[in-house]
């Protein structure tokens, strides 16, 4: 049967024209059902239930669901639990849910594609008896919704009338009123959310997953100014009244954040709860700046705990402790006036325990301490209170401090390390699945052997003498090196990367897995693979004395590493040895080591000197950040030990020559593909940025300039104290925090003179000796060999949309696995120091208002001990502090505290807060009477006359952790 459709078309030149398209309309199209003796289905497709258990006191009849757009886009929780079974899904809600949330569609696809939840989807806008047009005058919603109507009266017709022995019913879910009074009307079974599954039995806990506005509903108190609709907000950044930018909590105080603008270099500041007005991290808000007489400076206050500020305070913009009139100069500052989109997802956290005990409310608390606590209502608090749950927010009312959400589901027993490395992963979005059996199918087979064509299209270089240089334990061995001298003098130098994309083609499901992970994921006590571990510590490892395929960069160099010629090609390698850092600087310092492993090592190592010395004098940073390594006992998998990670002469051997190795293969393919290179660049920090740098140095009598990459490095070599050797560290720890992220990006899409490595000192760079962990290296790879015609191009890799968007994915997830990282060691820091109370000395980072932030070098940690405030209202003779704006010190007394200074620090966990343990930092020298803890004792038991008051908490966060292995660049 055929019937018109038509479409307004909007015109390039904004005129509207008038579409017309054919559409098909047939009578064969199956119905789902598996008794039904009418309808053929395709083979293979999944088929609801003949008969499906009722389970409901309101619906006592077997039936089936039908679900309308709306229960789909805030029902999805709901929908995914496994007691939620043959489901109707109709073509017209599919393609509204497509249009109007990418992310709750592919949550959808994923439960359409699992065949036991009997999710079917039914092609209602093909089906003659189904199919509706839109009627005059009527919105696209109402036809949607009558165009559910109509297939669920279809489907009750097909299923009593035309096909007798079948005696299921249809139940629609519509939390619309309106609809589901004209459902009734029409004669149809129909239900809102809420009412269906109050009506289950059996399931109790689905109650907690559904969203309800109506429960909540309390208008008597506003608090919030209310948020402009999207046509006020675009007319608005139409004609200049607002501006519209990325929402960033702040980590300090969680009444503060930023929104980065186009019209101001620096972030606009946003500050107090009113300008916040529900603004959640990571939301694209739109904002009014305030009058330049109403702008703020950023706060100098430690809140990082809502608790520790009562409600009323915490209406005002600070603390009232701390207000203050500050000559420093204003920060541009706005009030979010809308939201345009919500990044809300699901968080991990606690329940707060309701002093109500009969109370069905309660606070969630996120392990995120950017995101607010929720609000919630569930009946299992009682099981959920010593758990860790995962929640959804819903929605944020004016009149509630608080979002609205709903429970999602449990993880395990708060403090269980496998619940913990849970969270991390799941609060840092990282995708840690099994890979499909789909997947496992297409791996190669064990044993496995070089194909024999393999060792005529590869160069055979199994007779050099190649080895690899690792940390211990390492497993995927990705890269390893070799060097010669030849005939003519010089020195053969070769770098060879395992050939990953041997075995992972393109467009493949093993592909698409790995180009969605993106990167290996490195905890403290497990790696998350990017591809399976066939692949990642066996076939792709380059082990010694196993024949590998790979890809190698080899150059001829002279004696002062100057190149004179570079080549690549795939190879076949049989590496000689497998060795530690450690090992191979042991060979290289044992003189009567002369073989040809050693000797390689030697000129390796030689040439590395010569060349992060050019690297240096052309302006190369050498940044420094606390970095630690925890030793696991092997049956109990908790840390035993922690010791601050030693770098050796090696360690910069293998990173010279990866770092090298880069440049090159950069420079081949961007000239090969000068628009379609995968590249990665480090852009050059804004001045703003090293503004806490440079009065940091300044106040100890140093001057850091920040005009050139050069400039800086000369500044930070010559900033040196005899009586501080640990002073040059800590600024370079303060430098690297000044450093902007270094991005992937495709080359034809900026300018040539922003692919510079502001780091490396680099005018072009790219990442190619890491392919077993980084899937940009994978394409790296594609595109060298399409270089050297060992391999040809495809489309997707020539197309810059697609590997522009790439490039946003590597991106995220790059940055999510360095978060993830160091969670895992605050993790593992928290089990190191539980039940264990150390003195160490430390160094003070920050003075601020309220409190001295401190790093600890032995185990890499930073802590903050405050000094005023809340937190110390319990004190008896409380030590009066005085804090100097100008020259950034505090003092009591006779003590004066400098960004700088040395002290000694006790380390505890403070376990009171079960959803946030905090490594307490406590003052033992210099000794503030009534303030500093006493030393302890010898035994390592405290002295009874230690004070019983706990300083503060602190987050430990460690900082910018490289990636597993630092020899892999930047």
């Amino acid at each position: 049967m055929l019937t018109n459709r038509v479409f307004m078309k909007k015109t390039r030149k904004g005129g509207i024209i008038k579409v017309v398209r054919e559409h098909y309309l047939r009578d064969d199209i199956a119905c789902g059902i598996g008794s039904c003796g009418l309808c053929s289905t395709s083979e293979g497709r999944t088929l609801l239930d003949e008969a499906p258990q009722p389970g409901s006191t309101a619906f006592t009849a077997p039936h089936y669901l039908m679900l309308d757009t709306n229960i789909i886009l805030y029902q999805i929780d709901f929908l995914e639990s496994e007691a939620i079974r043959n489901v109707i899904v109709l073509s017209t809600v599919l393609d509204e849910v497509r249009h109007r949330s990418p992310v709750i569609f592919k949550r959808l696809r994923k439960i359409l594609a699992d065949p036991g939840r009997k999710f079917f989807t039914f092609v209602n806008e093909h089906h003659r008896d189904t199919y509706l047009s839109k009627g005059v005058g009527e919105s696209a919603n109402d036809r949607n919704d009558r165009m559910i109507r109509r297939a669920a009266a279809w489907y009750g017709k097909h299923v009593l009338e035309d096909n007798p022995k079948c005696k299921v019913k249809v139940v629609v879910l519509s939390d619309d009123a309106e609809n589901r009074a004209k459902a009734k009307k029409d004669g149809l079974l129909v239900s809102s959310v809420a009412d269906y599954v109050g009506s289950l039995s059996g399931h109790p806990e689905l109650r907690d997953k559904v969203f309800n506005a109506e429960k909540w509903q309390d208008e008597s108190r506003i608090i919030f100014p209310a948020h402009l609709t999207a046509s006020q907000i675009h007319e608005g950044i139409k004609k200049g009244d607002f501006l519209q930018g990325s929402f960033f909590a702040s980590r300090d105080n969680f009444l503060e954040g930023n929104v980065r603008v186009e019209a101001y270099e620096e972030p606009v500041l946003i500050q107090g709860r009113l300008n916040l007005n529900r603004a959640v991290d990571g939301d694209v808000v739109a904002v009014r700046m305030l009058p330049k007489s109403e702008w703020k400076c950023p706060s100098k206050v430690v809140l990082v705990d809502e608790q520790n500020v009562d409600d009323d305070a915490a209406m005002e913009v600070a603390d009232p402790e701390f207000e203050e009139d500050s000559d420093e100069e204003k920060t541009p500052t706005a009030a979010v006036v809308g939201i345009i989109k919500r990044k809300w997802r699901q968080y991990c956290g606690i329940l707060a325990a309701n002093p109500l005990a009969q109370s069905t409310r309660h606070l969630f608390v996120p392990s995120d301490r950017n995101v607010p606590r929720i609000r919630i209502e569930t009946r299992q608090s009682a099981t959920l209170i010593s758990q860790r749950i995962v929640v959804a927010i819903d929605y944020w009312p004016r009149h509630s401090k608080y979002p609205i959400g709903h429970f999602v589901r449990a993880l395990g027993g708060i403090g269980e390390k496998d619940t913990e490395n849970e969270v991390i992963l799941l609060e840092h979005d990282v995708p840690h699945g099994s890979f499909s059996e789909e997947i496992k199918s297409q791996l190669p087979k064990l044993p496995w052997t070089v194909e024999p064509e393999e060792y005529k299209k590869r160069v055979d270089l199994r007779d050099i003498t190649i080895c690899s240089v690792d940390p211990p334990g390492c497993t995927d061995i990705d890269d390893a090196l070799h060097a010669r001298r030849l005939a003519n003098g010089n020195i053969e130098v070769g770098v060879h990367i395992a050939d990953v994309t041997h075995f992972i083609k393109p467009g493949t499901p093993l592909d698409k897995e790995a180009s969605l992970r993106a990167t290996t994921v490195y905890l403290v006590d497990k790696r998350i693979d990017m591809v399976p571990d066939v692949l990642s510590s066996n076939l792709c490892s380059l082990r010694g004395g196993e024949e590998r395929l790979a890809f190698s960069c080899i150059w001829e160099l002279d004696d002062e590493a100057n190149i004179q010629n570079t080549r690549f090609h795939k190879s076949v390698i049989q590496s000689k040895a497998a060795l530690t850092y450690q090992e191979a600087q042991l060979i290289i310092d044992d003189p009567s080591q002369t073989n040809e492993t050693a000797q390689s090592l030697r000129l390796l190592n030689t040439l590395a000197k010569i060349l992060k010395r050019r690297r240096i004098d052309n302006g190369a940073l050498v940044l420094a950040s606390p970095e630690i390594r925890f030793n696991i006992d092997s049956e109990t998998h908790d840390p035993i030990d922690v010791v601050a990670k030693k770098l050796m002469d090696t360690n910069s051997m293998v990173e010279e020559f990866m770092l090298l190795a880069n440049v090159s293969v950069a420079e081949k393919i961007h000239q090969e593909f000068p628009e379609y290179a995968l590249l990665r660049r480090h852009p050059c920090p804004p001045e703003a940025n090293f503004e806490p740098l440079k009065k940091a140095a300044s106040y100890q009598g140093f001057e850091i300039i920040t005009d050139s990459g050069k400039q800086l490095a000369t500044s930070l070599d010559e900033a040196v104290k005899p009586d501080n050797p640990y002073f040059n560290t800590l600024l370079r720890i303060l430098t690297t925090r000044c450093m902007m992220q270094a991005v992937y990006f495709i080359s034809g899409t900026i300018q040539q003179a922003e692919y510079f490595h502001y780091g490396l000192a680099s005018p072009i760079y790219t990442h190619f000796t890491s392919p077993i962990r980084r899937y940009a290296d994978v394409i790296v790879h594609r595109l060298l060999a399409a270089c050297i015609g060992a391999d040809a191009t495809y489309s997707a890799l020539l197309d810059k949309q697609s590997t522009s968007q790439l490039c946003n994915n590597l991106n995220y997830r790059n940055r999510m696995a360095q978060y993830a990282g160091r969670a895992s060691v605050a993790l593992h820091t928290h089990l190191f120091f539980r039940d264990r109370t150390e003195d160490e000395e430390g160094y003070i980072l920050f003075v601020k208002k309220n409190a001295i932030q401190v790093i600890i070098p032995k185990y890499g940690l930073e802590g903050t001990i405050y000094l005023a405030g809340r937190n110390q209202e319990t004190l008896k003779n409380k030590p009066t502090f005085v804090y100097n704006e100008e020259t950034q010190t505090q003092s009591c007394g006779s003590v004066e505290f400098h960004a700088f200074d040395k002290i000694v620090v006790r380390l505890s966990l403070d376990s009171t807060n079960v959803q946030h343990q905090r490594l307490v930092f406590e003052l033992v020298q210099p000794y503030i009477e009534g303030f500093s803890v006493e030393a302890l004792g010898k035994d390592g038991g405290e002295d009874k006359a230690v004070a019983k008051r706990k300083s503060g908490g602190a987050d430990v966060e460690h900082q910018e952790k490289s990636a597993k292995k630092s020899k892999k660049g930047d």
